[in-house]
């Protein structure tokens, strides 16, 4: 069987891409469970950039092929920030999701709703040699003043999907692994694990 590691360190990624490439026959494994304590700075100055990076630090140091990611919130009247910055837009240690959610509210007050926005993520399948494949997915939406949920993790609960009427941390996890833009990354990435597997 195909071993597939997860490049991340975060419990809510993981859960999320475990669930959409549960039903493929894949030894789907995370860093934790083969005993890997990699910390990669993410210097890119792209999304793509960041999952490269982390991609090939996790698959060389593994021997497996991997897939990373890296995503972030554009929010248009900030000119598309926090972007590639969103998992640190406090830049202060110990900063938490609601840190970062209380600081993005804070520099949104006084500009006028609604305050449209987008999720973006890009996932990079890499393997021990180097070669790599990226796929990319886009959730739009708008950000709202009042947190609403408490599902999902960092800007979920300030993200509202309007066809939904709900923000992203009210979905169940089979909701929001049809709609967020790491879904969309991550089932755009199938075919290519799919051949890959069948190449092995």
């Amino acid at each position: 069987m195909t071993k597939l590691l997860i490049a991340s360190n975060n419990p809510g990624k993981l859960v999320e891409i475990l669930d959409l490439l549960k039903d493929l026959d894949l030894d789907l494994l995370t860093p934790g469970q083969i005993g890997l304590d990699l910390k990669v700075d993410e210097t890119g100055e792209t999304y793509a950039q960041n999952a490269a990076l982390k991609g090939l630090a996790f698959a060389r140091q593994s021997g497996l092929l991997t897939l990373a990611d890296d995503s972030g919130l554009e929010v248009a009247a900030l000119n598309g920030a926090p972007g590639l910055h969103s998992a640190r837009y406090v830049n202060r240690p110990g900063a938490t999701d609601a840190d970062r959610r209380q600081a993005l509210l804070q520099a949104l007050a006084g500009q006028p709703r609604p305050w449209r926005a987008r999720f973006r993520c890009l996932v990079a399948l890499v393997r021990p040699s180097g070669a790599m494949n990226f796929t990319q997915g886009i959730c739009p939406g708008e950000i709202i003043p009042e947190e609403r949920g408490t599902g999902g993790f960092g800007y979920d609960p300030i993200f509202y999907l309007p066809e939904m009427q709900h923000t992203m941390a009210e979905l169940e996890m089979g909701q929001k692994n049809r709609l967020s833009h790491r879904a969309r990354a991550v089932l755009a990435a199938r075919p290519l694990l799919l051949q890959i597997m069948h190449e092995s």
